[in-house]
C-alpha cells in the first residue's frame, strides 16, 4: 500500500465515470483528488464524501493537479483543452476510466462501438449474455461506472458501450471481443474536422487484440471497409451483412443466419422486436458476440424477440387518437434520423431541431419527401431545416417548447400516423441533455 500512496491520481470531472474511478483508485491505495469545473451533482457529492475522497468543484486548482503521477480524465473533456495541453507538456498520462479499470479485472471484456446503434448493441449483447446465465456487468458510456464495478463487483464478464471520446484515452486495454458497429462522421469538431482522425479513433478499439480475440464488424459499411485494411488487426474478423454470404452473420430468406462457431439460422427477421435495417444490423453484431461465448441459439432467439428498445431510441411512447408517438431523442446527428426514418413505416410527423453539429440535411430528403407529411422544428435556430426542405411542400411549424412541439405534431398528424421526435441535433439550446428533451415530450405526449 505505501508504495502506491506515493502514486497521486487526480480525476478530472465527477460524474458517474470520475466518481467511479475515484472509488476504485482508492480502494487500490492511491492519493486520490478529485477536481470538478463545474458543479457537481448531489448524488456523487454524497459519494465522494462518504468514502472520504478529497474533491474541488466549480474549478480546477493547477498546483493540485499538475503534482499528479496520472490523470484520469472524463470523456467529455477534449485533448484540446489548456489544462490537458498542460499535462501533456509535464509528460504527466492522461487515461481513460476504462483503461484504468481494466487493469484491475480479469473478466472477458465485450467492447462496443459505432457511430450509431452503440446502445441499443450493447444493452441487447448485455441481455442476452444474462439471460444465459454468465455473470455479466454493463458499463462504460451506459450503466454504472466501470471502475466502481471493477471496485465493488465480481462479474466475469463486461460488456462495455465505448465512445470515440473513451477509447482517445486508452493504451493498453484489451477487448477480448471488439464491435465496431458502422463510421459516419459525428463529433468531427474533436477530430480536426478530419475523418480519418475519427476513424483511428474507432479502430482503437482492436489495438491490442490477439489471434485469440474477436473483432466483429459492418462488412456493409463503406468508411469501415475503407480503413480496416490499414488497421493491423490481429484478432480474428468476423462481419456482418444484408446484402452478402459472409463469415459472421448474414440474411437468407428473411432469416438471420450465424455461421460462427457454426452455422444456426437464428431466427425469421420478422420476428425481431427491433423494427428497422439498423436494429437487424445491431442484433446480427450482438448475436455473433453471444455465440462466439457459446451461448446457444435458442437464449439468443429468445432475447432478440423479448428486447424492448432503449429509452430515447425508437421508444414507443403511446398511441393517441390512433396516431403513435415515438421518442427517438437520442438522434443527436443526422445519420442517427436518417435510420430512424428509414425504418417508418406509416406516414410520419417528424419533429427536428436543436444545436446542429453541422448537418447537411440532404442526407434524409429523400427519405423526408417520401415518408413525412408534416415537420415540426423544435429550435432556437431552424433556418437550415427550413431551407433544407422548404421546397418539398411540407407544412412546417417552429416550436420553441417540447409541449408546443408535441400540440403542433398532434394537429398535423391523422389516424393512422407516427409523430417522431428524432431531432439530428444536440438538445443544449433548449434542454440540459438529450434525455431531458427526451423526458419532456414524453410527459407533453401523456398529457394530450
Amino acid at each position: 500500500m505505501s508504495n502506491t500512496a506515493q502514486h497521486r491520481i487526480v480525476i478530472l470531472g465527477a460524474a458517474e465515470s470520475g466518481v467511479g474511478s475515484a472509488i476504485l483508485a482508492q480502494a487500490k491505495g492511491f492519493d486520490v483528488f478529485v477536481s470538478d469545473k463545474g458543479t457537481i451533482a448531489e448524488q456523487y457529492k454524497a459519494k465522494l464524501n462518504a468514502h472520504n475522497i478529497a474533491f474541488e468543484e466549480g474549478k480546477h486548482t493547477t498546483e493540485l493537479i499538475l503534482n499528479a503521477t496520472e490523470i484520469i480524465k472524463s470523456p467529455g473533456i477534449p485533448d484540446k483543452a489548456p489544462l490537458i495541453k498542460e499535462l501533456h507538456s509535464n509528460n504527466i498520462p492522461v487515461i481513460s476510466e476504462i483503461e484504468f479499470a481494466a487493469r484491475y479485472t480479469n473478466a472477458t471484456l465485450v467492447a462496443i462501438t459505432g457511430t450509431n446503434g452503440k446502445s441499443t448493441t450493447t444493452m441487447l449483447t448485455y441481455e442476452t449474455l444474462r439471460k444465459a446465465g454468465l455473470n455479466v456487468g454493463l458499463g462504460g458510456n451506459i450503466g454504472k461506472s466501470f471502475a466502481e464495478q471493477v471496485a465493488t463487483e465480481n462479474f466475469e464478464y463486461y460488456v462495455l458501450e465505448l465512445s470515440s471520446f473513451q477509447l482517445d484515452g486508452m493504451f493498453n486495454t484489451r477487448a477480448h471481443i471488439a464491435v465496431l458497429l458502422n463510421i459516419t462522421p459525428d463529433h468531427l469538431d474533436r477530430y480536426d474536422y478530419n475523418v480519418d482522425n475519427y476513424a483511428a479513433a474507432k479502430f482503437r478499439i482492436a489495438q491490442n487484440q490477439t489471434a485469440e480475440d474477436y473483432f466483429i464488424f459492418c462488412a456493409d459499411d463503406e468508411l469501415t471497409q475503407q480503413y480496416i485494411k490499414r488497421a493491423n488487426i490481429a484478432a480474428q474478423k468476423l462481419g456482418f451483412s444484408i446484402t452478402e454470404k459472409v463469415n459472421g452473420a448474414y440474411i437468407e430468406n428473411n432469416n438471420l443466419i450465424i455461421n460462427q462457431p457454426t452455422t444456426e439460422t437464428i431466427m425469421p427477421l420478422s420476428d425481431l422486436n427491433l423494427k428497422g435495417k439498423h436494429n437487424v444490423y445491431n442484433s446480427m453484431a450482438a448475436g455473433i458476440a453471444a455465440r462466439v461465448l457459446d451461448i446457444r441459439k435458442e437464449v439468443v432467439r429468445e432475447s432478440f424477440m423479448d428486447f424492448q428498445s432503449i429509452e430515447h431510441r425508437m421508444e414507443f411512447v403511446a398511441k393517441v387518437h390512433g396516431v403513435e408517438y415515438v421518442n427517438d431523442s437520442k438522434a443527436t446527428n443526422i445519420n442517427s434520423t436518417w435510420y430512424a426514418l428509414e425504418s417508418m413505416v406509416t406516414p410520419t410527423v417528424l419533429i427536428i431541431g436543436g444545436v446542429d453539429k453541422g448537418n447537411d440535411y440532404n442526407m434524409i430528403k429523400d427519405l423526408v419527401r417520401e415518408k413525412v407529411t408534416g415537420i415540426v422544428c423544435l429550435g432556437v435556430e431552424n433556418q437550415k431545416i427550413l431551407d433544407a426542405f422548404g421546397d418539398l411542400n411540407i407544412p412546417v411549424e417552429e416550436t420553441t417548447s417540447a409541449t408546443a412541439a408535441v400540440k403542433a405534431a398532434y394537429r398535423m398528424a391523422k389516424k393512422g400516423d407516427t409523430v417522431l421526435l428524432s431531432p439530428a441535433c444536440a438538445s443544449f439550446d433548449l434542454f440540459t441533455n438529450y434525455e431531458d428533451r427526451g423526458r419532456q415530450f414524453k410527459m407533453a405526449v401523456r398529457e394530450l
